[in-house]
């Protein structure tokens, strides 16, 4: 006891409590000894297979620590899926993805299980960085493991059935010169880049992305501040930021599915972001009041909406009664509309119709991006973009149209992947005719996180900005130091919920503590959704009340 100055210390503390008696005498008592307590280090992880917002597996990680001489479960997060097949993939596609996606989650219950479980036992909570260092170091070997694996399959597949000496594909030139195809003439004339192969992803690598922000949450608990200032503090090395900033959210307002039976493919996401000097609270109220006007418009119009009605009363109400759209009032899993139209004008002046009867102005009061998801538009046959039914348009083409399409709606400030990330020369094309215009943003069009940390040289150097997604073996050290590289290289940072969101709210207080410029979080309906935009309205409330709100 004396070694540990015990004695001394019970004096200190009753002196100090004699002339302030507190109302619980033994609960200041042990405040003031927990002072001296040693630092709460992590005892157990446990990692479990859940279902996310659309009902797909995912990993759930807890976080147990040693406070005070007990066991004490501090805290969990769930992981956001991500999938890279298209909605109207081919059945055999979607079930192998999803027995992939099984796979992959029971892998990583396993490693949070075991593996983890012992490498970060008496692991101080708030040592962040020791612990993505260690979960790298354990993602890089499992990678190797698996390179090696593959090395022996192929090694001992080419012992099994060595190589016939009759492989050289002698017959397919000849075809060629028989059936000479405009198709093929035209592509040889104009040759597209290649689609580069998708980054493989490894096998259980949500465990090191789930683990890496557990830890963080779990630090930020027992440091008793909020996760998004945790955040912020480890980004700016301890120094509590005497202001902060909430991005902008982009909030999707219509999901047009390209698949359905209407011309337009060249939207995927129309999305609505209120005025930078405006509160979130009245951004979203604003939003909400052209949800309830975009869905009236759709149900008394039809397919045919607002601004035709007004144009062509007869033709617009009797195409209504006709033709019905057969998916209005369907919620997509992004939280959204889903809906679809015959080309861009109509649907650019639905939105300015909708927000006209409410008494708003596109480009003053709200703007807009698009999310073009143009890697899905590409038909590699052609060398062309579909952006309607039967309409193809080549890069070059596709520059130009944006141009105009900006040129003509000013209210547009964001487009969110309008090229492919090979057309890299139409990017650039691209930014010098509208980066002043509008931010062009990267997403499905961007460098690989792991490929960024490591490069740190973006893709498309030209492009205003990259969307990051918390998935797979992401750590929350990455993202600190990915969304300073792009800081450093006047990028802005978009945070963006993947497919398959969960009501974890993490996400937000990342965007916050790293200072991203927008949050890309989905609509305003459906829970795992929602429940984030409270999570953003909660944090503006609380900055507010600190007074360090910007």
């Amino acid at each position: 006891y004396q070694g540990h100055r015990v004695p001394e210390r019970m004096e200190e503390a009753l002196n100090t409590l004699f002339p302030q008696p507190p109302g619980d005498l033994y609960g200041e008592l042990a405040n003031y000894f927990s002072k001296f307590s040693k630092a709460p280090v992590i005892c157990k992880l446990v990692g479990r297979k859940v279902l996310d917002g659309v009902g797909q597996p995912t990993l759930e990680v807890e976080i147990y620590c040693t406070v005070k001489n007990y066991e004490k479960r501090i805290c969990s997060i769930v992981m956001a899926s991500h999938s890279q097949i298209p909605e109207y993939a081919l059945p055999e596609t979607i079930e192998a993805d999803e027995k992939e996606r099984n796979d992959s989650v029971h892998t990583a219950v396993e490693w949070v299980n075991e593996s983890l479980n012992s490498m970060l036992r008496d692991l101080e909570s708030t040592d962040q960085c020791q612990a993505d260092k260690m979960l790298g170091e354990y993602f890089a070997n499992k990678v190797e493991e698996k390179k090696e694996i593959q090395r022996r399959e192929e090694e001992e597949a080419a012992k099994a059935s060595p190589a016939p000496p009759s492989c050289p594909p002698t017959p397919v030139p000849k075809q060629k010169k028989g059936g000479r195809p405009v198709k093929k003439a035209l592509v040889d004339e104009n040759p597209i880049p290649p689609a580069e192969p998708a980054e493989p992803v490894l096998s259980g690598s949500l465990a090191i992305g789930g683990t890496s922000l557990a830890i963080a949450k779990a630090g930020a608990t027992i440091s008793c501040v909020p996760l998004y200032l945790y955040i912020a503090l480890l980004k700016h090395n301890q120094e509590s930021p005497k202001e902060m900033t909430l991005p902008l959210p982009m909030v999707t307002l219509l999901n047009c599915e390209k698949n359905l039976p209407t011309k337009l493919k060249l939207v995927k996401e129309v999305m609505l972001i209120p005025p930078a000097e405006l509160p979130l609270k009245q951004g979203l109220e604003r939003i909400l009041d052209i949800q309830k006007e975009i869905t009236r418009l759709l149900e008394s119009s039809g397919k045919m909406p607002g601004p035709q009605a007004d144009s062509k009363k007869g033709k617009a109400q009797s195409s209504a009664k006709k033709a019905p759209p057969p998916s209005l009032k369907r919620i997509s899993h992004l939280g959204c509309l889903t809906t679809g139209y015959d080309n861009l004008e109509q649907l650019l002046l639905l939105m300015q119709t909708a927000c006209k009867n409410i008494g708003l102005e596109l480009g003053t009061d709200m703007y807009l991006a698009i999310n073009c998801a143009a890697h899905e538009l590409m038909d590699y046959d052609k060398g062309k973009y579909e952006i309607l039914t039967g309409t193809f348009k080549s890069p070059d083409d596709m520059v130009a149209m944006y141009v105009e399409m900006i040129n003509n709606f000013p209210f547009i400030i964001a487009l969110i992947d309008p090229l492919r990330k090979e057309d890299r020369e139409q990017w650039s094309s691209i930014c010098c005719a509208l980066g002043s215009k509008c931010y062009l943003i990267a997403e499905d069009a961007a460098t690989q996180i792991s490929k960024l940390k490591t490069d740190q040289n973006i893709n498309i150097a030209t492009c205003s900005g990259v969307v990051l997604k918390y998935i797979n073996q992401t750590k929350v050290s990455d993202l600190i130091e990915l969304t300073g590289i792009l800081h450093g290289q006047r990028h802005i940072t978009i945070l963006g919920s993947p497919d398959g969101e969960s009501l974890d709210a993490s996400l937000v207080d990342l965007a916050v503590g790293l200072g991203a410029s927008f949050l890309k979080l989905g609509g305003l309906s459906r829970g795992e959704r929602v429940a984030k935009y409270n999570r953003l309205l909660a944090i503006e409330e609380q900055l507010a009340a600190n007074g360090t709100l910007r």
